[in-house]
């Protein structure tokens, strides 16, 4: 008869129907040990050596695999960055005074959108949890984003029947790490999400109720409405907040008090950029590998802190566009630019600046180290000198530089605790002991004390003994087993006097004790015990006072990340050669020498040719850019866009002088990329991305289209150019500030048609058969590509190039067919199913076509049934 789980067993069966798909991280003694399935897994994920131990409780072997709970936390680190869940089980009561089994329970869940531990979270970015609620029709989300290392939180709402689009642009302007969402949730959606690495976590319905979510948030925040954060009407938006947070106060098993207030932040509030934009501009990941290196963000990141660097990540995927903010963030730049040696000495402070907002929601969550309070009070403690180099100048400091001062918060008395309390040199971990500096605790200094004086004792007692006894050999020993004692060698036993008391008979002797060294061993061990729960109960006592600080650590915390990008911006625009845009509300864009700033760095040692652009929704609206492939058109496009939302973050910019119409929308169209995943051929992409741009473009938008139709036929190609040319230009009225590069050379006679239409094309130099590409853009139409020759440069083997120049100048002189007489270039062959009795069935797809209703249909979804359609016949 088999025997039933051991009671520890019985304890992490319990735990493990509590904490359904986490891994459970189960304490015994000093190894954190997995069972079954989880042992499994992290064997695999780990490449730890996987045992069994036991039986389950279907009377099979139990895999075991452990990790030993000093090293435990880098295991958990690796098992959340693979996206998995762990709940870590630890022992909450004393070994030695647990009647039975040690009473364990689950101290905290970390999950991939939840960690705050510091070697789990990348200082450069964000570590955002997600939460996602349709509305009752599916035409809108409501969104909510929380970091809760600093205490950061967000709601918005973006449409739900674009596609994906809208949701997908949201998604990659916060980067989140986990998403809570409705078990009810379209499944179409969780591919889009899964597929940008967010960690999927379905909720039941309780976690998104609305009256819930209020309550809690409310409560939170010590208010009793929501309407002074501005989404009192945003049900949904309100429901998503409050999953959120319950889901982070359930995991992490504390109160974040640090979570102390609530941001709306509405897609119209600012410059919208969409997933497919910022992937084209490659505004903070590169196509090629999705790094961060070779954006605008690495060549814009001169941050010296990490709450700077995260924030300059917000100013580059959220451009402004009230002209009154954006001009004082450009006033702040101007004057760092122009006081050169007082930006010197704010970067060289900053530069030894901590990530105090994450140490801030550290000691809020009560995990901060002893190393993280000293790195806290180092920064703190530089504050009135960034005061005071903000205070001494000349010049009157821009209004919001006079704030950002202003904000700077007074400090000292968390300096003066941080120092009178803890040592120079702590260990990494507060239970280690010998955190608390001599001097701030009398009890403390006292318990100390007799752990130093009976040592000495020992070490005199020693020497006492061993005159007495004539044993020049004695020694007094200890270990964990059998405490002090007196060794004495075989040779010496006969010396031995008889009030010695035999504790252990060893190989080369035996071991000995007497009652005083036995009461003064007690007195030690009672000291070091109390000493060690004195240390935490005082180190827990400091984190509690500086709890009281949290929110005004954030908020300087905020303020010197706004210094620091700042300051950052000025030092980019003083080594790149940046100059100030001016803002206006018009639908102007003049750009003289405008450059890419990307390009530019990567091209530093041959130069990078500038561009001038005019753009105006009431002159030259649209600019139809012809000529050579790799000429630059891809490129000066680009630079454009960028310089844009570079002028309108608050940034210089790469020209020598740009007027910037208020943009609210960059729409871009560039590359070709095909979606196999969901059957979306490289043609169906292009149309849907074109799709969204005709369906969201305003007269204040700037669209990038870049060889729009040469997915398809030429004809159909130019066809579809030429409409949407038109559609952009609108009639009798203003259209967006449109770049168009093409290579349907036909296309430039929109210029005659159209009267906002510019024709523009990038000079090349022929010299014999080879060409020179002169990157610079010139008035007036082209009908050359240079195919061939861009070939040549690619390494296409000669024979091909030749035959293909041989090709090229047969098309050229080609004499047109008299009409009538030439002979058709192309055949189709339709095979029909022979009619039976001679009757015409009707074809289901003609049936089908009949049924449509065209205008209940989006422009995506019609193109998907002309495809289905094609199918079926």
């Amino acid at each position: 008869m088999s025997k039933g789980p051991t009671p520890a067993m019985k304890q992490f069966y319990e735990m493990k129907s509590r904490y359904p798909g986490c891994v459970l991280f189960f304490q015994m003694g000093d190894f954190y040990e997995t069972f079954g399935e989880d042992a499994e897994l992290i064997s695999r994920e780990l490449d730890i050596t996987l045992t069994s131990r036991g039986k389950d409780k279907n009377g099979e072997r139990m895999p075991l695999a452990g990790v030993p709970i000093h090293a435990g936390e880098a295991y958990v680190a690796r098992m959340v960055k693979k996206g998995y869940r762990v709940a870590v089980c630890e022992q909450v009561e004393d070994p030695k005074k647990a009647k039975g089994v040690v009473k364990r329970d689950v101290v905290r869940v970390i999950t991939p959108g939840t960690v705050i531990d510091s070697s789990m979270v990348p200082s450069e970015g964000q570590a955002y949890l997600m939460a996602l609620v349709p509305d009752g029709k599916h035409t809108r989300f409501g969104l909510a984003f929380l970091d809760i290392t600093t205490g950061e939180f967000f709601v918005t709402t973006c449409r739900a029947d674009d596609g994906g689009n809208g949701l997908l642009s949201a998604v990659d302007r916060a980067g989140p790490r986990e998403c809570l969402l409705p078990h009810s949730l379209s499944p179409r959606l969780q591919p889009l999400l899964e597929g940008r690495g967010i960690a999927l976590t379905p909720c039941g319905a309780e976690y998104f109720d609305h009256v819930g979510a209020v309550s809690l948030l409310t409560h939170q925040f010590s208010v009793s409405t929501l309407q002074g954060f501005g989404c009192d009407d945003m049900d949904e938006a309100v429901a998503a907040a409050g999953a959120c947070l319950r889901y982070a106060t359930e995991t992490q098993k504390c109160d974040l008090s640090h979570i102390s207030s609530m941001q709306t932040r509405m897609p119209e509030q600012g410059m919208l950029l969409d997933a497919i934009t910022m992937r084209n501009l490659e505004l903070t990941r590169n196509i090629r590998d999705g790094r961060a290196d070779h954006t605008l963000l690495s060549v814009l990141d001169r941050t010296k802190t990490p709450m700077g660097g995260r924030l300059l990540r917000t100013f580059i995927t959220s451009p402004l566009t009230d002209a009154a903010e954006i001009g004082n963030r450009l006033d702040v730049v101007e004057y760092c630019l122009n006081e050169p040696l007082r930006r010197e000495m704010i970067r060289d402070l900053l530069h030894r600046f901590a990530d105090t907002e994450r140490i801030a929601g550290r000691i809020a969550y009560g995990n901060a180290g002893p190393r993280d309070l000293l790195t806290l009070r180092d920064s703190l403690e530089r504050l009135p000198e960034v005061r005071e180099v903000l205070s001494s100048h000349e010049t009157a400091l821009p209004s919001l530089l006079t704030e950002i001062r202003t904000q700077i918060r007074d400090h000292s008395e968390q300096v003066s605790l941080i120092s009178t309390a803890i040592v120079d040199d702590p260990p990494v971990l507060a239970r280690t002991g010998g955190v608390i500096r001599q001097g701030f605790s009398s009890e403390l200094d006292e318990i100390r004390n007799i752990g130093r004086t009976g040592k000495e004792w020992i070490a005199a007692f020693q020497q006492q003994e061993r005159e007495r006894t004539g044993i020049k050999s004695l020694k007094i020993g200890f270990n964990k087993v059998f405490g002090y004692y007196i060794e004495v060698t075989k040779a010496n036993l006969s010396l031995v006097p008889p009030e010695y008391l035999r504790k252990q008979t060893m190989s080369n002797g035996e071991r000995f004790t007497l009652p005083e060294l036995q009461e003064m061993e007690q007195k030690i061990a009672h000291a070091e015990e109390r000493q060690s729960a004195l240390e935490e109960e005082l180190y827990t006592d400091v984190i509690i006072r500086l709890r009281e600080a949290v929110t005004s650590l954030q908020a300087t915390s905020q303020t010197i990340a706004l210094l620091d990008l700042f300051s950052a911006l000025a030092d980019a625009a003083a080594e790149n050669g940046y100059t100030r845009p001016v803002i206006e509300e018009s639908g102007r864009l003049l750009i003289t020498d405008g450059r890419h700033p990307v390009v530019e760095e990567t091209l530093s040692s041959v130069g990078f040719v500038p561009n001038d652009a005019e753009l105006d929704t009431g002159g030259d609206q649209i600019i139809i850019i012809t000529g050579a492939n790799m000429a630059g058109k891809s490129t000066y496009m680009r630079e454009v866009a960028l310089i844009c939302i570079m002028a309108q973050m608050g940034s210089f910019v790469p020209a020598q002088r740009a007027v910037v119409g208020i943009v609210d929308r960059v729409f871009t169209r560039v590359g070709a990329f095909d979606d196999l995943a969901s059957g979306q051929s490289t043609f169906m992409v292009e149309m849907v991305e074109l799709a969204n741009i005709l369906n969201n473009v305003t007269e204040k938008s700037l669209v990038i289209l870049d060889e729009i139709g040469r997915g398809t036929s030429t004809l159909d190609g130019y066809s579809i150019a030429r409409a949407v040319l038109e559609f952009l230009h609108g009639t009798g009225k203003r259209g967006p500030r449109t770049l168009f590069a093409t290579h349907f050379h036909e296309i430039v006679e929109v210029e005659t048609d159209l009267k906002r239409v510019k024709n523009c094309h990038f000079a090349v130099k022929e010299t014999g058969s080879d060409v020179v590409f002169l990157r610079k853009l010139i008035p007036g139409a082209t009908d050359r590509s240079y195919g061939i020759h861009v070939a040549r440069l690619a390494g296409i083997p000669g024979k091909v190039l030749q035959r293909a120049g041989e090709v090229l100048e047969k098309e050229r002189n080609r004499a047109p067919a008299s009409e009538g007489k030439r002979a058709p270039r192309y055949t189709q062959m339709l095979l029909l199913d022979a009619p039976e009795s001679g009757c015409v069935t009707e074809s289901p797809a003609l049936i089908e076509l009949k049924n449509l209703d065209p205008d209940s249909m989006t422009p995506r979804d019609a193109l998907a049934k002309i495809y289905e359609l094609q199918k079926k016949v």
